[in-house]
């Protein structure tokens, strides 16, 4: 039997609102926040912030006496929560309901529950698969705080809070948040989509070790002379010295990382895409509610 609305002549399968010889139209992504001005602008002060929080190493001039304060990483550790905490409260106000608060705290649990799984043994980090995966599919502004969120619980989880903290949810935030940015969210789909978030997958576990690097980088001592950082150095000495460091301490951890996640994506995308975009498309967060008094 024709569906109603169907236009006659029209091929029994065929779904409602289409005609036969017309393409279907594109499966449009639906989004749990959709970001307004002030947290667009929240989100690019907070990565501009970032940038200079990770890169003043690099950055500080040799004549100011930052490059030889040993203060400066914890003064940066314990401003960056603040920072991230106002960007998530932004974000929320844009128009963050129950529906989606209810799934943000699904999926940072199963975030957090993955991490420990692996433990960072050799690079195997499964939760990097789920954050690049929810990110493309629920937003950008879902995937910051979904990726800061899942960090922070996962520290708890298992322990790791310290001073690198912070900077991880920045990092995890940025990588969800970069996966909601890539092309064609509503019309690329298929091998073609997993290839690329395979490819993201990629890249983005190499750049959060190496973000990380240089976080930990000024605050580890005792190393030798050829890969430690020296404050007042020229940029280039000390960018050599910094990748020496990733070299010899991270990429061992890094590369593991990036093939896991691309293999998860390649093998598990499939099922894992559909069951967020089912779930996404259930929870009709692009219908409007409200409520009304009873009648009489």
């Amino acid at each position: 039997m024709t569906p109603p609305g169907t236009p006659p002549g029209t091929p029994l399968g065929t779904p409602p609102g289409t005609s036969p010889g017309l393409r279907p139209r594109a499966d449009r992504q639906v989004r749990p926040i959709r970001l307004g001005p002030r947290s667009v602008v929240a989100l690019a002060l907070i990565s501009a912030i970032g940038i200079a929080l990770f890169g003043w190493p690099l950055l500080a001039d040799p004549g100011t006496g930052l490059a030889h304060s040993k203060d400066a990483p914890w003064l940066f550790a314990a401003l960056l929560p603040m920072l991230i905490a106002v960007v998530i409260a932004t974000i929320a106000d844009g128009g963050m309901d129950a529906k989606s608060i209810a799934m943000l705290g699904v999926l940072a649990a199963v975030g957090a529950a993955l991490r420990p799984l692996g433990a960072g043994t050799a690079g195997i980090e499964p939760m990097f698969f789920l954050m690049v995966l929810s990110g493309r599919v629920l937003g950008p502004g879902f995937g910051f705080v979904l990726g800061a969120v899942s960090m922070f619980a996962s520290a708890l989880l298992t322990g790791g809070v310290g001073p690198w903290m912070p900077f991880q949810m920045l990092s995890m935030g940025w990588v969800a948040m970069g996966a909601g940015l890539l092309p064609r969210p509503d019309t690329l789909r298929g091998r073609g989509e997993r290839v690329m978030l395979a490819g993201y997958g990629v890249f983005s576990s190499i750049f959060y070790g190496t973000v990380m690097n240089l976080q930990g980088w000024v605050t580890i001592g005792g190393l030798s002379s050829g890969i430690s950082y020296v404050g007042g150095d020229p940029v280039l000495d000390n960018l050599r010295r910094f990748v020496a460091y990733c070299l010899a301490t991270s990429l061992g951890w890094d590369l593991p990382r990036a093939a896991v996640t691309a293999i998860l994506t390649l093998t598990l995308g499939a099922t894992i895409l559909k069951a967020l975009r089912r779930a996404t498309r259930r929870a009709a967060f692009d219908v409007p509610t409200g409520f009304r008094a009873p009648d009489g």
